[in-house]
């Protein structure tokens, strides 16, 4: 026979969500094509609870919306929430992406010239680029109403791992043949 509850504990773990008493014995029931009482896999799940209890491990196993769910014990919630926080820094959307591009390539530039290269109005993208601390306020242009400048960060330049703004990959490396159109020999 099986040992159930190492099945239990691998669907419990792999589940994003809490994971209920109902899907776990479909799952079971689906797998190995027999039928299984719900008092057995309550004390399955009991005994991988009280498993996970002891201080030689950072999860445990906790009942919460109806269902089972590995999450971190209490005393480690402060470092899984500096991993959490530099994870976030790191996501970037398209979006925010074409904007950084076009700031560290244009920098210094204002957001009139961001959005006429975007073709789209980037207030939000900016915001979180301002943010996430990638990109800085620069100063003011000399042109009308002084818009404000911005520019990469030194933060930047860690995020992507390069020392300046010049070490950056050229225009003419970023373009391959395939951009253009048509035969070579036209």
């Amino acid at each position: 026979m099986h040992n159930i509850e190492l099945y239990i504990e691998a669907l419990i773990f792999s589940s994003e969500q809490s994971l209920r008493l109902e899907e776990i014995l479909y799952c079971l029931q689906g797998t190995f094509e027999q039928d299984f009482d719900d008092k057995e896999i309550i004390n399955h799940i009991n005994n991988i609870s009280e498993k996970y209890r002891h201080q030689s491990f950072a999860i445990e196993l906790v009942k919460l919306n109806n269902g089972y769910q590995f999450l971190t014990k209490k005393e480690y919630h402060a470092v899984v929430g500096m991993l959490q926080a530099q994870r976030a820094k790191k996501k970037l959307s398209q979006a925010a992406m074409e904007t950084l591009a076009i700031i560290a390539y244009k920098q210094p530039v204002t957001k009139t010239d961001i959005e006429q290269i975007r073709g789209v109005n980037c207030d939000y993208s900016i915001q979180k680029l301002l943010e996430k601390e990638l990109i800085a306020i620069a100063g003011k242009a000399e042109a009308v109403g002084r818009p404000i400048l911005y520019a990469t960060s030194p933060l930047f330049m860690d995020y992507f791992g390069i020392n300046s703004a010049n070490e950056l990959p050229q225009i003419k490396e970023l373009t391959t043949d395939s951009s253009t159109i048509g035969e070579a020999g036209e």
